[in-house]
């Protein structure tokens, strides 16, 4: 058997370091949160899903009361801007205040929603949060970066 004793005061406190930045993430979680509400946005502009699917054409009635044939993209094209993210001790959250954001990411059956009086037929999902390949790749990338400045 071989045993190793490390007396070094620097190797023990950038150890020490690093196993207390790997205990607090949350500035980590926050850079998470930045790179996936502008990876969602893209998504936006995109028409996509974060599997890189298309999204549902809109429905011809949709088009006509839109005047316009852009899945997701309403009246006040707010669900596309008003993305957001919460840090949380053991992760990162995000999502969109907007209350039909729900509706959009899951799609609906026809009048499922809204007292059953809505003037719409069955909605299809159309995902815009979730995480692509390439945000699973950021995502450890900002992971390691983190943990990398812990060793300085």
């Amino acid at each position: 058997m071989i045993k190793i004793d490390i007396d070094d005061r620097d190797v023990l406190a950038s150890l020490n370091h690093l196993l207390s930045a790997g205990a607090d993430l949350k500035p980590a979680y926050q850079d998470i949160g930045e790179y996936l509400i502008d990876s969602t946005k893209r998504r936006f502009a995109a028409g996509e899903a974060p599997d890189g699917s298309p999204w549902a054409e809109l429905s011809p009635v949709t088009i006509e009361r839109k005047g316009h044939a852009k899945p997701l993209i309403g009246e006040s094209r707010r669900l596309g801007v008003e993305i957001s993210y919460l840090v949380l001790d053991d992760g990162v959250e995000i999502g969109s205040p907007m209350e039909y954001a729900g509706v959009q990411q899951f799609g609906a059956k026809a009048r499922s929603f809204s007292g059953g009086k809505s003037p719409w037929g069955d909605i299809p999902a159309r995902p815009f949060l979730g995480l692509s390949g390439d945000d699973k790749t950021a995502v450890l990338d900002i992971l390691q970066e983190h943990l990398e400045q812990a060793l300085g």
